[in-house]
């Protein structure tokens, strides 16, 4: 695509369907007006992470998808949120830290950095997720993520302090469009 931005976004679930709501995901993602999904990771199982004192949660199914797209990072971000709520999930401060259906993240766009109220591009704590790492050193290890990281994917996997034991589990499809 013309003038097209290179966006990685991470997928998970622990409730429901967990791998058909991931699919469901990259098929919704496929769908957005100017939006290619080139790439899918494998399913990676891994435990919730919860905040301290709360109980513990159904282990999570996560992905990683690489889409081309002439949206940009906060119409991106908007239509995945519309995602996100057509498959149940609540994004209000009592849905916070709690088990959803679908939740999906922007962490990379490219070499844009972006930091508005409702995104922050590359993630945060994208280097202390391996349940984001995993599958995105899968499909794209070589990827350089900007500052504050200024590494590549695969240096900041084999670096990540979170040593959580996660379990590959099958593809998803890439969606095709008619």
């Amino acid at each position: 695509m013309a003038d097209s931005i290179t966006y990685h976004i991470a997928l998970g679930s622990n409730l429901g369907d967990r791998a058909g709501n991931l699919q469901r995901a990259v098929d919704g993602v496929q769908d957005l007006d100017g939006c290619h999904v080139v790439a899918v990771s494998s399913v990676w199982e891994s435990p919730a992470h919860v905040k301290p004192g709360q109980p513990a949660q159904p282990a999570f199914l996560n992905a990683v998808l690489a889409c081309e797209s002439i949206l940009s990072p906060e119409e991106l971000i908007e239509a995945l949120f519309k995602i996100e709520t057509r498959h149940g999930r609540d994004r209000s401060s009592k849905g916070m830290w709690q088990p959803r259906p679908l939740d999906l993240d922007i962490i990379l766009a490219g070499a844009r950095i972006v930091h508005t109220r409702t995104l922050d591009i590359p993630h945060p704590r994208l280097d202390q997720r391996r349940f984001v790492l995993e599958p995105l050193a899968e499909i794209a290890a070589d990827v350089d993520v900007p500052a504050p990281f200024e590494e590549r994917v695969g240096y900041l996997l084999s670096v990540c302090p979170d040593q959580t034991k996660t379990l590959r589990h099958s593809s998803l499809q890439l969606p095709h469009r008619a």
